[in-house]
């Protein structure tokens, strides 16, 4: 059964003011209904006017995304009913869109993948409703009118998407270009939306709305298609409709039937002229883009194709990366992008930590002692711990050298009496390893170094164990 994804995804954009007013966009930790006047909130006699600032921004999106411009695109008029839509209608961009036919290139399933960009285009963001009440009093909604008003960008795909994973790909990428422009700041809440086109080829769509997460996307889309071919095994009919995805239970749920176009009876907007903005391109210089600098990181860090994929699918990631090889370049980077990309990246999502909390420098000194010798890849992971829990607590910073001095955690390759003891003793403890290995089983000795590292703390050079264990059970052979 082959699937078929389509998204659209609505990004706001990183403006100081709205997309028609003047109010601050800067309203997230403020009253509600604070940063309200009476154009964003549609009162009448009140006309729009629109944010330059924005349209830059949304250009600079669409050449990014390799979109052609027409010669002019205009605002309309979407008109529906909803108590989030202040003025009963939202504008937006129809018939006559800011950018068409692009295309975004991302890791699918079976390699390379190219997604066709159906278009971009401009609109307003309606209001935010806030629903109270529960089981010890009744249930009602209120309606938070900061958000009317705030520039967004929809991004539509074709449906060029096979997989949920795929989908989940796409965003990252889309985000990671979005955050290499600076148009799009991911962290704020209601930053991204997105409305996900699905349907198992043969059969009707179905559209799921409410997914607020990246990680949101590629669930909601496994659940349905789980949902709908189960479906078609029992021979029932795919009905088209809108679903909703809860994201506390991971599930969608039956909205309303699909709306059609002509449902919500879009005019042109007659209080904006039309943009005729494709002479701006002239002047808007991309900065570097993520499958650019992977490239350069591969060419100058010498980073292997996966490990530059990873380090640039994120803004501070690269940053960051790029600030702790500084200072010699070829000589800490490859030790760099593994520990980077592999071990702290794995860290920070255990501890459901973000990149602001680690100072480059920081890990530049952790890098410096794994590549000078002076611990090993166990002690680095303990020292790299610590200084996470150290940020988590609050507490006043390490540097990764005062660490290993205080918790001991450098090598021992000196001090071979202590190794030669840690052997003996794991040897004696494990006397069914010994059995194993005389067998010729080759597990038993990678189990018995596990077990003189755990004895040695993780400070015994591997490659220096890995000789003296081997000849210690030699010795027990003869």
């Amino acid at each position: 059964m082959t699937v078929i994804v389509g998204l659209e995804i609505h990004c706001q954009l990183d403006t100081a003011t709205k997309l028609f007013c003047g109010c601050s966009t800067d309203y997230r930790d403020d009253l509600p209904n604070s940063h309200v006047c009476p154009v964003c909130l549609g009162l009448p006699g009140s006309l729009p006017k629109v944010n330059r600032k924005a349209v830059e921004y949304a250009l600079m999106v669409a050449k990014a995304l390799n979109c052609e411009v027409p010669e002019e695109s205009e605002f309309a008029r979407k008109n529906y009913f909803y108590p989030d839509l202040d003025k009963g209608f939202q504008i937006t961009q129809y018939d006559k869109p800011l950018a068409v036919w692009g295309y975004l290139d991302i890791e699918g399933d079976e390699g390379e993948k190219r997604v066709r960009i159906t278009r971009v285009h401009m609109e307003e963001d309606p209001g935010r409703l806030v629903h109270k009440g529960g089981a010890d009093r009744p249930k009602y909604t209120l309606v938070d009118y900061n958000r009317a008003g705030i520039p967004l960008i929809e991004i539509v795909t074709e449906p060029d998407l096979r997989s949920p994973k795929e989908a989940r790909r796409f965003l990252n990428k889309l985000r990671a270009t979005l955050e290499y422009l600076g148009v799009f700041d991911s962290e704020k809440e209601g930053s991204l939306r997105v409305d996900a086109n699905i349907s198992i080829k043969g059969s009707e769509r179905v559209e799921v709305k409410n997914i607020t997460s990246y990680k949101g996307v590629e669930k909601a889309l496994t659940f349905e298609v789980t949902r709908q071919k189960n479906l078609i095994r029992r021979g029932q009919k795919i009905e088209r409709e809108t679903r909703h995805y809860l994201e506390a239970r991971g599930v969608t749920q039956a909205g309303r039937s699909k709306e059609q176009e002509h449902d919500y009876r879009y005019f042109p907007e007659p209080d904006l002229r039309p943009l005729r903005v494709k002479s701006w391109l002239d002047n808007i210089v991309l900065p570097e883009l993520p499958d650019a600098r992977r490239e350069r990181f591969m060419a100058d860090y010498g980073c292997s194709l996966n490990h530059a994929r990873t380090l640039t699918g994120e803004l501070k990631l690269a940053n960051c990366f790029e600030k702790v090889v500084a200072s010699d370049k070829r000589g800490l980077s490859p030790l760099a992008a593994t520990w980077i990309a592999d071990t702290l990246i794995g860290e920070l999502n255990y501890r459901d930590m973000n990149l602001d909390r680690i100072e480059p420098a920081a890990v530049t000194g952790l890098v410096l002692l794994l590549k000078a010798g002076t611990i090993t890849d166990k002690s680095g992971v303990e020292v790299l711990r610590i200084m996470l829990d150290q940020q988590l607590k609050g507490e006043a910073a390490e540097t990764p050298d005062a660490i290993v001095k205080r918790q001991n955690l450098a090598k021992t390759a000196g001090d071979t009496g202590a190794i030669t003891a840690a052997i003996e003793e794991a040897i004696n403890e494990n006397p069914k390893a010994l059995d194993d290995y005389r067998a010729g089983k080759g597990g038993a000795l990678n189990f018995l170094v596990g077990q003189v590292m755990k004895k040695t703390r993780g400070k015994a050079d591997p490659g220096e164990l890995n000789r003296m264990l081997t000849e210690a059970l030699k010795r027990r052979e003869a």
